[in-house]
């Protein structure tokens, strides 16, 4: 049996380094759409776990980090502008479905592609806490992020209907 063709991590194995940390983010974007296609919006709002996150609330918190990172700290326009959730975003209100909730994930990493295409790696701007941060700072930062809620979307995909692995 041939062995599957690369993932897009695995295409960029010896990339320059903006290419890598590029692929492994885009990777765990789509891991985290991937968890959430095909669910109903009563599916999206369950909560399994004890915490109440639900894979509605986390689509929605990572479409808020996006913004939060990218566009008002990388890009310095302001939080209130943006319509940035309090809280972290988790809480997903009544009139927000598992496809408008989708549809503006995607449209805040497509914001976020737009910001960080020019800018080098090492540009820097201020932070309140850190002083300053980097994009390539952002980039790791954002990689963990989504990596680690891919991962919770992974445990509450499973939950929700049984799929698991990479595209389910």
């Amino acid at each position: 049996m041939p062995d599957p063709p690369l993932a897009p991590d695995e295409q960029v194995s010896a990339g320059a380094e903006r290419e890598v940390l590029e692929a492994f983010l885009d990777l765990y974007r789509t891991i985290l759409a991937r968890k959430v296609a095909g669910l109903t919006d009563e599916q999206l709002r369950a909560r399994h776990v004890a915490s109440g996150t639900t894979l509605a609330g986390l689509v929605k918190h990572l479409a808020g980090v996006e913004r939060e990172w990218f566009q008002a700290v990388l890009a310095g326009r302001q939080a209130e502008d943006l319509g940035l959730p309090d809280a972290g975003g988790w809480t997903v209100s009544d009139c927000e479905t598992g496809g408008s909730l989708l549809a503006d994930y995607e449209r805040a990493c497509a914001e976020s592609r737009q910001v960080a295409a020019g800018l080098a790696l090492g540009q820097t701007v201020p932070h309140p806490r850190l002083g300053q941060v980097s994009l390539r700072w952002i980039y790791v930062h954002m990689i963990e992020e989504t990596a680690r809620h891919a991962g919770h979307a992974d445990i509450l995909r499973e939950q929700t209907d049984g799929a698991t692995g990479f595209d389910g």
